[in-house]
Formats: C-alpha cells, sequence, structure tokens
C-alpha cells in the first residue's frame, strides 16, 4: 500500500475523493505554504512509484506541488482510516492461525490507532473539534467493520504470507527506478506468486477496472525485474463493497506496463527541466488540497524551486536533470 486517499467516495475514472472539500483560507495557507518551501531543499524527482504515476496522470501540477515544492496536505479520515485498517491486517499474521480471528483481529485496532498517532501526530487533528469523542468513536466503529468485512473475502487461518509491507525498489535498463510497497506476497507451494492490496474504498465499476489495476501491475513489473518471475495473480481485496478483483498477467501486460511508465518519465523529466507544469482540471479538482496555488481557481503556484532548461544560441542548454 501506499499512501492516498483510498476509502474515499469513487468517482468516474477509478479516481477518489473525500465526501466534503475542506474550506481553505488562502491567506494562511499561502503563508504556511512559504514558510514550509523555505524550510525545505528542493530535489529532482529520481524515481517513481504508483501513486506518484498516477498523480502526474491525473494533473502534472499536483504531482509538483507534491513532490518537488512538497506542499502540506491536510490528513483525511478516509485515508487515515484506511492506514489504520492496513496496519490491522499486517500484523494480525503476527499471530498463530489458529488465533487469526476477526475479535483478535478488531482488538488491535485501539492498539494500532495510539501508534499512528505517535508516527503520524498530524492525524490528531482529525478530531480536534470533537471533544466527546463521539465522531471518532463512529469512525473507529467504521473501521472494526471494514476489518471484519475481510474475513468474508480471505480466511487468514489457511493463509502464511511471504511478505507484509514489503518495499520493493528496481532499476530498469533505461536507468528509471521503480518503487513502492506491497500490502502482501503470497507464495503457493508450487512457487507462483499472488500480490495482494487491501483497498477500503468500494469497486470500482468494470468499465473503470483497468485503471484501478494499474497499480498491481506497477508491482507486477517490479517483481518481474527483481526476480525474472511474472505474479501468477493481482489481487484486490475491496472492504468497502466486498469485492476481490483478480487478474493473471502476462508477458506482454508488463511490457506495456513498462513501455507506458518510460514514456511517463520522460514527460515527467521534460516538466521537470522546463518548469512547464500545466494543470489538468478534472472533477476531483474539488477535494485538492491545494486550489489556494492552482491558476485554474485564480491561485498562483510558489516560484519554481528548481533550475530551468534554457534554450541558447547553438543548440545548447542549461539546468538539466542528472543521472537518476
Amino acid at each position: 500500500m501506499e499512501t492516498s486517499t483510498e476509502g474515499a467516495a469513487e468517482t468516474p475514472g477509478g479516481g477518489i475523493a473525500e465526501v466534503d472539500p475542506p474550506v481553505m483560507d488562502e491567506q494562511a495557507t499561502a503563508r504556511e505554504t512559504a514558510a514550509v518551501v523555505e524550510a525545505r531543499v528542493a530535489i529532482a524527482p529520481a524515481s517513481l512509484s504508483p501513486s506518484r504515476a498516477s498523480d502526474f496522470m491525473q494533473c502534472p501540477l499536483l504531482y509538483r506541488f507534491r513532490v518537488i515544492d512538497r506542499l502540506p496536505e491536510k490528513p483525511s479520515e478516509a485515508a487515515t482510516r484506511g492506514t489504520l485498517v492496513h496496519a490491522v491486517l499486517e500484523r494480525l499474521f503476527d499471530a498463530p492461525a489458529a488465533e487469526r480471528t476477526p475479535p483478535r483481529a478488531k482488538s488491535l485496532i485501539p492498539g494500532q490507532w495510539d501508534r499512528l498517532r505517535e508516527t503520524r501526530p498530524e492525524v490528531v487533528e482529525l478530531f480536534a473539534d470533537d471533544p466527546e469523542g463521539e465522531r471518532l468513536a463512529r469512525w473507529l466503529g467504521e473501521a472494526e467493520r471494514l476489518v471484519e468485512r475481510w474475513f468474508g473475502l480471505e480466511d487468514p487461518t489457511r493463509l502464511e504470507p511471504a511478505e507484509r509491507e514489503l518495499f520493493v525498489e528496481a532499476v530498469l535498463d533505461s536507468g528509471l527506478k521503480l518503487r513502492g510497497i506491497i500490502d502482501r506476497v503470497d507464495v503457493a507451494p508450487t512457487g507462483d506468486v499472488r500480490i495482494v492490496d487491501y483497498k477500503t474504498g468500494k469497486a470500482p465499476r468494470p468499465e473503470y477496472a483497468e485503471g484501478a489495476l494499474f497499480q498491481m501491475k506497477f508491482y507486477a513489473l517490479v517483481v518481474w525485474r527483481l526476480k525474472n518471475v511474472i505474479p501468477r495473480r493481482l489481487q484486490l481485496v475491496y472492504l468497502g463493497s466486498g469485492d476481490v478483483l483478480t487478474y493473471d498477467p502476462v508477458l506482454a501486460d508488463l511490457e506495456r506496463v513498462e513501455r507506458k511508465l518510460l514514456a511517463l518519465w520522460e514527460a515527467i523529466r521534460e516538466a521537470t527541466e522546463t518548469g512547464d507544469w500545466r494543470p489538468r482540471p478534472t472533477k476531483l479538482c474539488g477535494w485538492c488540497d491545494h486550489q489556494a496555488h492552482c491558476p485554474e481557481f485564480g491561485g498562483a503556484p510558489p516560484p519554481y524551486p528548481l533550475p530551468v532548461r534554457a534554450a541558447e544560441s547553438g543548440g545548447r542548454e542549461q539546468g538539466r536533470m542528472g543521472p537518476d
């Protein structure tokens, strides 16, 4: 799993969004951003993950805000709940098979919530206006229901994952570095590999399934490049709707994904070198944290923090990105 807004409302195209866009104080947001940008050093992108690839495909300017400017974003209840549920499902496999029960899983939620607040203090602000704890209790109850629903989709007493929350990284022949975190890797006695990802949102409609599988094919490509093994199955477990989406990749799938990522990376390199990050308006813009800096909403991006390529006489160029 990667940090995302998974678990929020589904949108056409496989996107997701929170139900209520945050109301932003534009002046306060601008001051906060200026302070953050001043305190951080911009670094040219050196690798690509599924989430950042999706960001660029959704909106190049969003990619810039997140990767280069590293503008702050407010935590959301949906994304934080997804992180909590993932942590519970990962920790459940620490127990012996016979003890992997719904009550045991739900008992892990309070401790994992405490741990999340310690490691990511910003999530505390989600319930800062909830002194009686009523909204927090409902939120934790929703996490419990998602965890419990998982037991109707998979039987953890019959699973012994080879890996959990596995960080993977591979460098392609082109030099492009791919990286990500896989929720679970299962290896059958035959040696067949299954990559599993938990989603706390609802399964997409069939016409948007390909977009949902992009992340999984990305991981399959990395595993293939690392181990020279094509995963037998890719499996998305949607806890929000109780659906399981599976796909059995073949070599041609992974080769197509690799070509797509190489083209995408070239577009990212070009934008990084020229500073030309154009917004791509969609219905997801209403839930973006960066409206105060987006030209589509009358804002202006912060000063571009990286050297910009400038064409000179004789075709010489300056400010090119170095090797990744």
